[in-house]
């Protein structure tokens, strides 16, 4: 991700009209972006995907789990206590330590496992109108102010507000837990409005069941991951 000094700020997008939404991220409905504006949103977003750590050895994630001030203390503890021939006392305080590390290592590695089930529902491509003329690209090149195509099948591959919806629904269970697909249209709702009743709105990793719909890209999934993940 490079420097978001200058990025749009994550706006409340479901209370936008359409018209607001062209006029805040500088977009055309009709010619999409041009070369040039995806040249430097590119430079300014980065990559419209989830951020990717180093990947660590189990063996250096479990010992990373007693890098903790109270797991230090716990240590010196148990030291303590053996010195003074409280061996009781001394094995639950390691007991405490190595359980906890266990539950540590535990719920890291299910984390894991999370962002990557993440990284495989998102879509890989993304029908997108640039310079006038649809062309099919990797999802991750997208860049806020894309105007995309969607239609029933397609995984919806960033945050998108949409701009016109011709019987359009979409499921969203991984994120709303509702299994009944939710129509959808270009109506702005409440800033209050749960997630499952932004209808306006297409969130990345969900589906498209039925319809069609055009949709303006507003938030790249590094920008959704964060605020999920603040």
């Amino acid at each position: 991700m490079k420097n978001s000094s200058h990025k749009i700020t994550s706006l409340h997008w479901h209370t936008f009209t359409p018209t607001e939404v062209k006029e805040s991220l500088k977009t055309n409905f009709e010619k999409g972006l041009s070369k040039d504006d995806v040249s430097l949103r590119k430079e300014t977003y980065g990559l419209n995907e989830l951020p990717k750590g180093k990947k660590q050895s189990e063996l250096k994630r479990f010992l990373l789990q007693f890098n903790n001030l109270l797991i230090y203390i716990l240590i010196i503890a148990a030291v303590i206590t053996a010195l003074m021939d409280h061996w009781i006392d001394t094995w639950v305080i390691v007991l405490v330590v190595i359980v906890n590390a266990v539950i540590g290592y535990i719920q890291e590695g299910k984390a894991e496992e999370a962002l990557e089930g993440i990284r495989n529902m998102l879509s890989l491509h993304a029908l997108v109108v640039r310079d006038g003329r649809q062309k099919d690209i990797d999802a991750k090149d997208l860049v806020p102010g894309d105007v995309i195509r969607l239609k029933s099948g397609d995984k919806i591959p960033a945050d998108v507000r949409i701009i016109e919806s011709r019987d359009f629904q979409v499921e969203e269970s991984p994120l709303t837990g509702e299994a009944e697909a939710v129509e959808k249209n270009t109506d702005p709702v409440a800033e209050n409005a749960l997630l499952g009743d932004r209808t306006g709105m297409g969130f990345s990793g969900t589906t498209v069941v039925y319809g069609k719909a055009t949709a303006v890209v507003v938030e790249e999934l590094i920008l959704s991951w964060e605020r999920l993940t603040e």
